[in-house]
């Protein structure tokens, strides 16, 4: 799977099965409308092109960063700041950035990073829910 910015500068590809997508709330997340796939940066999520960066300075100890297209400004990926336990930093790339007919049929997993951080429960909608 992959997706690309409007203007195809920047390219993110997630090898394998993607699995459940995330929606989230947190006070980002939901002002972008991005649509979450997983996994660890240089393993199966690669990202191409040169991308600027978006992270919440007022945060004390910011734990994520946001990345985008500086020309078309699309959000692209997010990455950890700190790698886990085994030095590697969890990625998530924005599904909403590839071909619908590629993710239609995503389950989409709901995330409360606004209030509790914990997963919701699921109510059956798939990514082609969720595109208007």
């Amino acid at each position: 799977m992959k997706g690309t910015c409007h203007c195809g500068a920047v390219e993110w590809q997630l090898d394998g099965d993607a699995g459940s997508i995330t929606a989230c709330n947190c006070t980002v997340c939901r002002r972008y409308g991005a649509l979450w796939a997983y996994d660890w940066e240089g393993e199966r999520i690669r990202l191409s092109g040169t991308t600027s960066v978006y992270t919440r300075k007022e945060l004390p100890n910011p734990f994520l960063e946001f990345h985008f297209c500086p020309a078309c400004a699309c959000v692209v990926a997010w990455r950890a700041l700190r790698p886990d336990e085994n030095g590697r930093k969890r990625m998530g790339v924005n599904v909403r950035l590839a071909s619908p007919e590629e993710v239609a049929d995503l389950l989409i997993d709901h995330f409360d990073g606004l209030d509790t951080f914990d997963d919701l429960p699921q109510d059956g909608r798939r990514v082609r829910d969720l595109w208007f």
